[in-house]
């Protein structure tokens, strides 16, 4: 499912325009941005935790030609699903 196919399921589950649930759906996103780039931690309860980890900097091989390299320290978006999301997803499988 890509953006414009969730703004469709959204608007037709809540019975609201395609306008209207792009609105939503992007204000969402964007909510989740910014409180990751406060480092704050999102949790949706039965959905999952969206986080921000740092990793540090660390020794690497190219694997094409073996040759060392340095990779550089960064900072990065988690996402743990809830217990309710490994549940919806595992019962999908069976």
């Amino acid at each position: 499912m890509n953006k414009s196919q969730l703004i469709d399921d959204v608007a037709l589950k809540t019975d609201i325009t395609k306008v209207k649930a792009a609105e939503v759906v992007d204000a969402f996103i964007s909510s989740i941005s910014d409180a990751l780039k406060k480092e704050d931690k999102v949790t949706i309860i039965g959905f999952g935790t969206f986080s921000v980890v740092h990793r540090k900097a660390r020794d690497g091989r190219n694997p094409k030609t073996g040759k060392a390299l340095e990779i550089a320290a960064s900072v990065a978006p988690k996402f743990k699903p809830g217990q309710a999301l490994k549940d919806a997803v595992a019962l999908k499988r069976q």
